[in-house]
């Protein structure tokens, strides 16, 4: 069997979502993804993920139950061309989130805190796209300009955290950046898409007073470490962007996200248009419609959800949309 695994080229592979148990989570993720949800609440659907923990699997074709990591190995250049060698696990990880209450007062570290770092991890900048949201809902995104590290430790302790970190009430299509070291959160019925950098290191400063079902506890804080991987002089980085039209025809081409970790398009048409490049990967990510993507004379079907990994080596496809569709693009900077 590995000899004809080792023999076939790469195509658009489709993966199916892992859920996750978050305490905070909700049941919406049931109305954007397919695969039925398991009871509880349920916050997070990593939906393209290199992680030894939760790895993605292929869901169809001949490389059906393969995982991200084994494709790399076995696939390099297939999969990452110009890429290839720069990575030991593929670099980033895509989730859905339903945040039904809020999630805590959190930060990433970034790769330059290196004695905050795991073995084997890397920092943790991330952006969102807000996906749907209520009159209730709100995204905490940086801390209030001249806030020093003293403010927020007595802000921790009288418990007013709320009242030194930016606020805004999403609405659907928001983009949101939150580069390693920005203290977020978010909250209130918000359903968005994530893409980040392929770590799992969090630093919660706050948790709104939750008790964990699961434990009857509450959660454990890492205020130390969280205080010192902040970024007190962000300047402003973090929080809602301004979309860059690039093309309108025939496809409404948006970036939103262009930073060292990855670059960010928002695709919206009736007409067919292209997707994918020459010699690099690509992530599409339905949010809106369906269609279909046409590779060497297959049709690979996209539904509101779906993510779909463009290997290096299929190139440009086109996608031929049944009405109205929204893509998410995904590039790894070369």
């Amino acid at each position: 069997m590995r000899n004809g695994i080792s023999q076939v080229l790469l195509y658009p592979l489709r993966f199916e979502p892992i859920y996750q148990y978050r305490l905070w989570g909700g049941r919406r993720l049931g109305d954007l993804l397919t695969a039925p949800l398991p009871s509880g609440p349920v916050g997070e659907a990593w939906i393209l993920s290199d992680r030894d923990d939760h790895p993605s699997r292929v869901n169809d074709g001949p490389l059906k139950g393969q995982t991200v990591g084994q494709l790399l190995a076995q696939f390099p250049q297939q999969l990452l061309g110009k890429l290839a060698g720069r990575f030991r696990r593929f670099p980033l990880l895509l989730k859905f989130l339903d945040a039904h209450e809020m999630l805590s007062v959190q930060v990433h570290p970034s790769d330059a805190n290196k004695s905050l770092l795991p073995p084997g991890e890397t920092g943790k900048t991330e952006a969102w796209v807000v996906v749907e949201a209520s009159p209730e809902s709100s995204i905490y995104a940086g801390l209030k300009p001249g806030t020093t590290p003293d403010d927020l430790r007595r802000a921790l302790t009288n418990g007013t955290v709320a009242d030194r970190l930016v606020c805004f009430t999403p609405k659907p299509g928001d983009g949101v950046f939150v580069p390693a070291g920005t203290v977020h959160a978010l909250g209130g019925d918000v359903v968005a898409f994530e893409i980040q950098q392929n770590s799992d290191v969090t630093f919660s400063l706050y948790d709104w007073d939750h008790v964990d079902a699961k434990t009857g506890q509450p959660r454990p804080l890492q205020i130390d470490q969280a205080l010192s991987c902040i970024n007190f002089a962000e300047g402003g980085a973090a929080g809602r962007v301004t979309p860059v039209v690039e093309t309108t025809r025939p496809v409404e081409r948006e970036r939103l996200f262009h930073c060292e970790h990855f670059c960010l398009w928002r695709l919206r048409g009736q007409s067919p248009f292209t997707v994918g490049t020459a010699g690099v990967p690509r992530i599409l990510v339905c949010i809106e419609g369906a269609g279909q993507v046409e590779h060497l004379g297959v049709n690979y079907a996209v539904g509101k959800g779906d993510v779909l990994l463009l290997p290096a080596v299929v190139g440009e496809c086109t996608f031929r949309p049944h009405g109205a569709v929204t893509l998410l693009q995904i590039a790894v900077p070369d």
